[in-house]
């Protein structure tokens, strides 16, 4: 997991020019619309809600426009929009194996959009089922800033029932079962820390180690996956390792 923790590292760096493409306000706001999906519109009873808000404003995303997601999400956008949740199976170059979840109002147009993605790359869609199984949900949350205390934050999350806690340049991520979330996420909350990201997430079960050339080509398809916008999430089991991404960056 701690190759994926550094990919989430480049990712986060990669943020002021999303922002410059102007795809950052329709990705905040379809986080924003999920999570009120998923647990209403107040955000003081809804913590995915209130993160999602937070990273919206912290994006200099005007308040209309949140409060317009919001209504989209709970139903009463009145623009007759519904949105549907579905995860597609994948594989991309020497077999790496991808779920890729989706946020769609039109589940025809985003399906070819992701099997473009996948031809292109050469690699290919595969049957509900065929890939899911090497992947398991699991609470990932995020911290960074100074002064941070690891060993504060592990026994804080451990002690709630985190299952790993690393540490890699200034970013903590800590990792929890699914059924655990919750409760870690309100021992760190409780503790007074504040969030990166909060959220459930595809993790593998086991990494699969690729010649670093078709690795890079994995995280090239990994990139241009995420840069749709219907896309919520992209998990690989790739091995993401220095070599990796040295050569990724060395590319770029």
């Amino acid at each position: 997991m701690s190759g994926h923790s550094k990919w989430s590292t480049i990712k986060r760096k990669k943020g002021a020019e999303d922002a410059r493409r102007g795809k950052i306000f329709t990705r905040l706001a379809r986080d924003i619309m999920l999570a009120a999906r998923e647990g209403g519109g107040d955000e003081n009873a809804n913590g995915k809600l209130k993160l999602a808000i937070a990273k919206a404003k912290a994006g200099n995303m005007p308040k209309d426009n949140i409060e317009r997601a919001i209504q989209r999400g709970t139903g009463g956008g009145g623009d007759g929009v519904i949105l549907e949740e579905i995860t597609y199976e994948g594989y991309g170059p020497d077999g790496v194996a991808f779920l890729v979840d989706v946020l769609t109002d039109n589940k025809n147009r985003t399906l070819a959009d992701v099997k473009r993605a996948f031809t292109r790359a050469n690699g290919s869609l595969a049957s509900a089922g065929s890939v899911a199984w090497q992947f398991e949900k699991k609470g990932v949350i995020t911290l960074s800033g100074e002064g941070l205390d690891f060993d504060a934050v592990f026994m804080t999350a451990a002690e709630a029932g985190a299952d790993d806690v690393l540490d890699e340049e200034g970013t903590i991520t800590v990792y929890t079962p699914r059924e655990m979330f919750a409760a870690v996420e309100s021992a760190l909350t409780a503790a007074g820390y504040t969030f990166d990201e909060a959220e459930l997430r595809w993790v593998a079960k086991n990494e699969s180690e690729v010649p670093v050339e078709k690795a890079v080509q994995n995280m090239k398809l990994m990139e241009q996956l995420e840069e749709l916008d219907d896309i919520q999430g992209v998990a690989s089991n790739l091995s993401i390792t220095d070599d990796v991404i040295a050569a990724l960056e060395a590319g770029s």
